[in-house]
């Protein structure tokens, strides 16, 4: 019986490589959704923001809301 076909596993240093491994990958993965976020969610609520407040008139819309009743203490 000869055990010179198995090799020995990698134990020193090994937690070191899979963590640096593994920072990369998760920094990667956090910049890239942090990206997708800005650009896919913040940006085009910012856009709607701007597009609303652009043409919005504050007293227009609170005579709609005193003709509808909703303020008890205008009328």
């Amino acid at each position: 019986m000869s055990s010179g076909a198995l090799t020995k596993p990698q134990m020193r240093g090994l937690l070191a490589k899979r963590l640096r491994f593994h920072l990369v990958g998760a920094i990667l993965v956090s910049l890239g959704v942090a990206a997708s976020y800005k650009f896919g969610v913040a940006d085009k609520r910012k856009k709607a923001y701007a597009d609303f407040y652009r043409n919005y008139d504050s007293m227009k819309d609170f005579e709609e809301m005193r003709k509808a009743g909703i303020f008890q203490s205008a009328k």
